[in-house]
């Protein structure tokens, strides 16, 4: 069985055609996610409707646009002054960031805490956007 040739010997038409077909492998396999998604989502449907519970053997995730972090820099940059972290939780929720986690407060926290672009305000649980 032949080597396969590691990108350093190949040559850029080579390297062109070989991302061209990895865009197309993704761009079906992105197809294929979208529709078992589709009939997952029929099936959980079908689950709840006759009372069961969905979701209760696996961790459903929620997909947001953006980033946590990309929320709370529009709610601060929207804001244009401090605010304390649970208005950051509700304003963060209101802007349409999807969660299922228990201790979303806590999660704000620490990308907070985390995040260079956030900085402690004059109060206790205050933050705002470093300048």
């Amino acid at each position: 069985m032949p080597r396969k040739r590691s990108g350093a010997d190949l040559s850029i038409s080579e390297l062109e055609q070989l991302l061209k077909r990895r865009r197309v492998q993704i761009g079906k396999l992105e197809k294929k996610r979208a529709k078992v998604l589709r009939q997952l989502e029929a099936i959980e449907s079908d689950i709840a409707a006759l009372g069961g519970t969905v979701g209760a053997s696996r961790s459903v995730r929620a997909h947001n646009s953006q980033s946590l972090s990309e929320v709370i820099y529009q709610v601060l940059k929207e804001k244009g002054g401090g605010m304390k972290v649970a208005a950051i939780v509700d304003a963060s929720l209101r802007a349409g960031y999807q969660t299922k986690s228990d201790n979303f407060r806590s999660i704000v926290n620490q990308t907070l805490i985390k995040d260079k672009r956030f900085a402690k305000g004059g109060e206790r649980g205050m933050y705002m956007l470093k300048k």
